[in-house]
């Protein structure tokens, strides 16, 4: 190989591997999750459909210094009955590695008719948990600290669920009732329309495939929440 077509392959490799490193990871398309109903249901079909999430979309619920980005986020669109007993769409941002398995989590409840007031992403409340709590709206990620101390919370992860909040109340070591409009819902004696109990169709969607659920802690116990970090 004599000096110029020398010179000319190292510039060409060197040029591919400008490329090559230059080159965007492929971006990450929609998929849905769709469930026929049961024979004799009387329900339309579980639709769940999940996509990429941008910062632009995420708020003031995301900010730099989170620790995980959009891109490591899924916005899912789908089915859930309402108090009323009509399907209605709701939205959950969650982590992408836990987004189908979240559709599937929901098409459970969907299916066993657990009813939920409410589902809107966090920063239609200005990303503040008590408002959302105090709305009854079932929500999952939120960049923002533990109730009550400074480590991330398992929402900043997508990875961790807040179901029917007022029906089922956070309530602290101390006796606090967050939020204090569920109060009514700290004896969990009661069987009403949003409730979880153990055994029950919600949590075992979720504890069955490897969720926690804080209704089962000692304290703080939080009756709304699940969680697989």
């Amino acid at each position: 190989m004599n000096m110029r077509t020398r010179v000319l392959a190292i510039v060409t490799f060197a040029l591919s591997a400008v490329v090559a490193v230059a080159a965007p990871a492929p971006a990450a398309t929609a998929q849905t999750v769709e469930v026929a109903a049961p024979a004799g249901s009387g329900l339309a079909p579980y639709v769940a459909v999940i996509k990429p999430v941008s910062a632009e979309r995420l708020g003031n619920s995301w900010h730099e210094g989170c620790p995980v980005g959009p891109d490591q986020l899924r916005l899912i669109n789908l089915s859930f009955l309402g108090f009323d007993g009509a399907v209605h769409r709701g939205e959950l941002v969650v982590s992408a590695d836990r987004a189908t398995e979240v559709a599937r989590v929901f098409a459970d409840l969907y299916f066993g008719r657990f009813p939920i007031e409410r589902m809107e992403t966090v920063e239609k409340y200005n990303s503040d948990d008590d408002a959302s709590m105090a709305a009854n709206n079932t929500s999952a990620f939120n960049c923002r600290a533990i109730t009550g101390g400074t480590a991330w919370s398992n929402h900043s992860y997508g990875r961790a669920i807040d179901i029917n909040t007022v029906q089922n109340p956070y309530i602290s070591g101390s006796g606090t009732v967050y939020p204090p409009n569920g109060a009514p819902y700290v004896d969990r004696t009661q069987n009403v329309p949003g409730m979880i109990h153990a055994g029950d169709v919600t949590e075992r969607a979720f504890t069955t495939r490897g969720w926690t659920w804080g209704g089962s802690w000692d304290t703080p116990i939080d009756y709304q929440h699940f969680e697989k970090p």
